[in-house]
């Protein structure tokens, strides 16, 4: 673990306030936390440091969110996330940092192309939030999105933003859509946890830091909490493609 300044530590408050934000409110905007950290850490060290924080921003989600959840929805993701996660050890224990970055980022980038379209192009139709997605659609976009939120959470903790354009297309209100991803990234986090001991990207070093940054990610979440009572689900569903379109461009850099 690198010597950590003091302006080390300013960077790294700022990310873990972030995780806590998006955790309450903001789902997307994680990967504004994975820059930061990634920009003061090793980018190995750092994915290990933040899993850590992203599981505590999790459990005070469920603990805001629990009863909002689609369980239908998030049964139908459970096989091919694991799948993904697998896929994205092995892909991570293979491949350079900078070759992860620039997939993921490609990634998001399609996806947000194909969620504006959905909504917004001519032939959009039942953009309305509620709106029934037809089975054989919600097992084909199951399938890719998890496969993909699986593979792209394991190798840079940047799922949240591939997930979030999976809750928009299955047409998810705000409170579900808080809920089902707070018990997505919850299971999914924890199954993370032996992965990254293995991987060596958890360490004592690691835990030390995520001590000391846990109380921000709380503050970051009540903060979130206040600003999700008061979200316009239109207001919502553009700052959650803004901060995904940010979060992959800078992935890009």
């Amino acid at each position: 673990m690198v010597e950590l300044t003091a302006w080390s530590w300013v960077i790294l408050a700022a990310g873990a306030v972030v995780v806590g934000l998006s955790k309450a409110a903001l789902p997307g905007g994680g990967t504004l936390a994975v820059a930061l950290f990634a920009a003061v850490l090793p980018a190995r060290n750092s994915t290990g440091t933040l899993l850590v924080l992203l599981i505590v921003g999790d459990v005070f989600a469920i603990l805001a969110y629990r009863r909002s959840a689609d369980w239908a929805l998030l049964r139908r993701l459970v096989p091919t996330v694991l799948v993904g996660i697998v896929l994205g050890s092995v892909f991570l224990a293979a491949t350079g940092d900078a070759v992860v970055r620039r997939v993921i980022a490609v990634i998001l980038l399609a996806l947000i192309a194909v969620t504006l379209v959905r909504r917004y192009g001519p032939t959009r139709g039942g953009a309305a939030v509620g709106d029934q997605v037809s089975p054989g659609r919600q097992r084909l976009e199951a399938t890719a999105y998890g496969a993909l939120g699986g593979f792209t959470t394991m190798v840079a903790n940047a799922g949240g933003p591939v997930m979030s354009m999976y809750f928009l297309a299955m047409r998810l209100g705000v409170w579900a859509f808080l809920g089902t991803s707070a018990w997505f990234f919850f299971a999914v986090n924890l199954v993370k946890v032996p992965f990254s001991v293995g991987l060596g990207l958890i360490t004592a070093e690691s835990l030390v830091i995520d001590a000391v940054l846990a109380p921000l990610v709380i503050v970051g979440a009540f903060a979130g909490r206040k600003v999700a009572s008061h979200m316009d689900q239109k207001l919502f569903e553009r700052l959650v493609i803004a901060l995904t379109l940010v979060s992959a461009l800078n992935l890009l850099r």
